[in-house]
């Protein structure tokens, strides 16, 4: 968030002010979500590893992308992706 508001010339309270009223979510919270939903796309059109999916969509460790991925969807995503499967 620093090197951002650095390169569009805010300060990181006033960037994170600004993208919550445009977008109606502060950054990290809008990021997460967004990982979280690249990480679903990819565990229900492929085979990749939990992992790997982990890893692609920016996390370092699989026990916290297990964390957020089970916030956002109730679920741990080896059983989402398996119910995902299952109703194809």
């Amino acid at each position: 968030m620093d090197a951002l508001a650095g390169k569009v010339g805010l300060s990181r309270s006033a960037l994170s002010e600004r993208f919550n009223a445009l977008i109606g979510a502060p950054p990290m919270q809008y990021l997460t979500g967004w990982r979280i939903s690249l990480a679903a796309t990819q565990l229900r059109e492929s085979n990749v590893s939990i992992i790997q999916v982990a890893t692609d969509v920016g996390y370092e460790s699989e026990a916290a992308f297990d964390r957020a991925f089970k916030r956002e969807f109730g679920l741990p995503p080896a059983t989402w992706r398996k119910r995902a499967a299952s109703s194809r």
